[in-house]
């Protein structure tokens, strides 16, 4: 199994969120980064199946020079081979975002395939929220894509009527479980919560130190007409306290009358 995860370098947000004065981005001028909860868990995943059938896991993410810590984080997991589609760090949008994957996982755009059986995304990035770049690469590519999935099994073979192996997998929803059979090569967004990620050992940081990063430098694209953004706000905060309504019996007026303000009483 040849296994692509995609994830994305965003925010280590601990405290409270700031806007840059311009309003279009998030201050991260205090904060460091980190991958995508669901897609550390993506690549745990990917981890898991090559261990479980062979092959090799590539991690791969667009952004700024520095966007390679991330990789390495994700290297020191087991991942074998980092990729890294540098940007001058502005923030692409999904279109834009989409595109250069595609390129990248097909060769750089020559049409030759890179032969990866199973391309892996986070449900959705951490800081975006968009949900939009698996399934925008799997159109691009033609694949099936499956969403939102929390359990995932790898079935068949070389040996099978049908010839190959395919992807058995579900998610939740509305409370029921939907389950999903698709034949690889395919594309799958995982949420968090699918796995635990492992916590990387000694020899894995050291490797990881030591890896060799490749560097593609992707095409710029448009984002579709009408697609663009126009502020970042944060939510005003809203103030929670308590009112101490007496002691004893001298709080059972006070007591009843915030009873009938409510409308328990009437």
């Amino acid at each position: 199994m040849e296994i692509c995860v995609c994830v994305k370098r965003v925010p280590m947000v601990g405290g409270a969120i700031m806007v840059t004065p311009d309003g279009l981005d998030i201050d991260v001028t205090m904060s460091g980064f980190t991958v995508s909860p669901h897609e550390e868990c993506a690549v745990e995943e990917a981890v898991q199946i090559t261990e479980r059938l062979g092959g090799s896991v590539a991690v791969l993410t667009l952004g700024p020079t520095e966007a390679a810590g991330q990789l390495r984080d994700m290297l020191a997991l087991g991942a074998s081979r980092g990729i890294l589609l540098q940007t001058d760090g502005a923030e692409w949008g999904p279109v834009a975002t989409a595109a250069a994957i595609t390129d990248a996982v097909v060769g750089g755009g020559s049409g030759e395939s890179a032969g990866y059986d199973l391309l892996l995304f986070g449900n959705e990035a951490a800081d975006t929220g968009g949900y939009q770049v698996p399934v925008r690469v799997a159109h691009a590519l033609g694949l099936p894509c499956l969403t939102g999935i929390k359990r995932l099994e790898i079935v068949g073979g070389d040996g099978d009527a049908d010839g190959g192996r395919r992807i058995v997998a579900s998610r939740e929803y509305r409370g029921t479980e939907e389950v999903f059979e698709v034949p690889l090569p395919a594309i799958v967004s995982v949420k968090e919560g699918i796995n635990l990620p492992r916590y990387p050992s000694l020899p894995g940081r050291l490797r990881a130190k030591r890896a060799t990063i490749e560097t593609i430098e992707p095409r710029p694209r448009p984002e579709s007409d009408g697609l663009r953004k126009v502020g970042l706000r944060v939510p005003e905060s809203t103030s929670t306290g308590a009112q101490v309504l007496g002691s004893g019996a001298d709080a059972v007026p006070a007591l009843v009358g915030l009873l009938d303000d409510l409308g328990v009483l009437s």
